[in-house]
């Protein structure tokens, strides 16, 4: 009788540079977490994420931003991608081949319940919460695929007398291009397509 041996499919891996050159994109071939989990301290993801927080414990990680397939990294400023890269490379990959795990369970309702509760504590009038649904659907439809593919996103946050606050994660957070992104893009559509948006802003970490 024959014996078959389940053969697992090896990691691979491979960046990506975004705008940002603080962040570096890192993609691999294995789904890592259906969703957004953007981690900016290392108390979050010593909550939730055993991966974010083994990466934080490298010296030179400021952000992880993990989305999908991939993982953004954001470095202190006083360090090299140049020197950084390849064994970065090496940490995730041998990481998600030992089949440890990125997102623990309860993340994404901890993050919903959060969202939830900020927005409940915003009060809008019916005619401004019919343009805040819109504003949200038009950000999910239109940016969030463009920005991702860059190793970020943008989340909205906030409407008030026609200025539209946003916030900026993964490689979108403190990108260089970040305000030609949000002014000559994301602003121009939305007074377009919505005209009492007056101004688009960023939520200042």
């Amino acid at each position: 009788m024959e014996s078959t041996t389940a053969t697992k499919n090896p990691v691979l891996i491979y960046t990506e540079q975004t705008p940002n050159p603080e962040s570096l994109k890192f993609v691999t071939n294995k789904m890592l977490y259906a969703g957004t989990a953007d981690f900016r301290t290392r108390e979050l993801a010593d909550e939730y994420s055993p991966l974010a927080a083994a990466l934080f414990d490298l010296p030179y990680v400021k952000s992880v931003y993990i989305c999908n397939n991939f993982v953004t990294l954001t470095k202190e400023l006083n360090y090299a991608w140049e020197d950084l890269m390849i064994r970065t490379k090496d940490f995730i990959k041998n990481y998600v081949a030992e089949e440890k795990p990125v997102i623990l369970d309860g993340f994404a309702e901890a993050m919903t319940a959060a969202e939830d509760k900020r927005m409940s504590e915003i009060n809008y009038s019916e005619d401004d919460g019919e343009m805040v649904k819109r504003i949200r659907e038009l950000i999910d439809t239109y940016v969030k695929p463009a920005v991702e593919m860059d190793g970020g996103n943008i989340e909205f946050k906030s409407y008030h007398d026609g200025v539209v606050t946003l916030i900026m994660q993964g490689a979108c957070s403190g990108c260089p291009s970040s305000t030609v992104t949000l002014k000559s893009g994301i602003e121009a559509m939305l007074k377009r397509m919505i005209p009492q948006v007056k101004e688009v802003v960023q939520e200042m970490a």
